[in-house]
């Protein structure tokens, strides 16, 4: 392929672009509207998992201790626990140390509970993180039953409904990501299809005239994926912009909650659907032009 070809390609390729311009114009808007859709789609669906998945990292089951529980008892339960399936860390909690903690929490406060020091009514007890969320109710079921537990407590039934929650999020979040980009492709393919159809006279006429079939498709497949690419580029700066300005409101407002703000991550997705949107002008331009290569 020499260099007046191509430049033959591109020329085509523009004059089309500027030729068609509503079609045009109705190509890239339909490509930014579904990148658009897409794009927050997937944001979505990431922080809804980053925010499960943080929630799912910080539960721990505490296991409250008999009183009559010695020292040498402790080191025994202690290495029964490390066996129980899914359990990762093992961290015991003296009553004094409990009490030490419960007095932190109360700040300004703890002055209320300066009498426990003498009787100190909370017990000893170990707190056991599994190695996922999944383990949980089913490791503190095998911790109730080991001798000297009083108690235990993993958030009993919020804990269920948390995993299941989480669980179904991931589902629908990539069946919905298919599902829109399956449908862009083809938003894209027909309105393209548009384009080839108006000048479907100028394509028979080609191919009559001894045109191959990629003389004759280059030129839309440029033309896609330019319209692609400047649909995905402004979907992708809207995208960001947004996102970004959402971040900055979520840290000042909602300090508390925790959105994914790694660059890496935010500018991979944004780059895919740069891609994306160059591959959709493309894949629709081949989709649209295979009938009417038929001649």
């Amino acid at each position: 392929m020499n260099l007046n070809v191509i430049r033959y390609y591109f020329r085509e390729a523009v004059r089309s672009i500027i030729r068609n311009s509503w079609l045009s114009a109705a190509s890239v808007g339909t490509i930014i509207i579904s990148l658009l859709i897409l794009g927050s789609t997937v944001l979505l669906v990431m922080n809804v998992r980053y925010v499960a998945s943080s929630v799912e990292s910080s539960l721990e089951i505490t296991v409250f201790l008999k009183d009559d529980v010695d020292e040498q008892s402790l080191a025994r339960m202690e290495e029964q626990i490390k066996f129980v399936p899914g359990v990762s860390s093992v961290e015991f909690i003296s009553k004094e140390q409990a009490l030490a903690d419960l007095k932190e929490s109360f700040g300004d406060k703890a002055d209320i509970l300066s009498g426990l020091e003498q009787d100190n009514p909370l017990p000893n007890s170990f707190r056991i993180k599994t190695t996922s969320a999944g383990l949980v109710p089913e490791a503190a079921r095998q911790l109730e039953k080991l001798d000297g537990v009083e108690q235990v407590r993993y958030g009993q039934g919020v804990v269920e409904k948390l995993l299941s929650l989480t669980h179904w999020v991931r589902i629908w979040g990539s069946l919905t990501i298919v599902v829109l980009g399956v449908a862009a492709i083809f938003l894209i393919a027909t309105t393209i299809r548009m384009s080839v159809f108006a000048r479907r006279r100028e394509i028979g006429i080609m191919k009559m005239l001894g045109a191959t079939n990629l003389f004759v498709r280059m030129p839309f497949m440029l033309e896609g994926m330019m319209l692609g690419s400047a649909g995905g580029l402004v979907a992708v700066l809207i995208i960001n912009f947004s996102y970004l300005s959402l971040l900055n409101k979520v840290i000042v407002t909602l300090p508390f909650i925790r959105l994914v703000d790694d660059p890496v991550t935010i500018y991979q997705v944004l780059g895919g659907l740069l891609g994306l949107g160059f591959a959709i002008g493309a894949l629709g331009s081949a989709i649209s032009l295979r009938r009417f290569l038929k001649v």
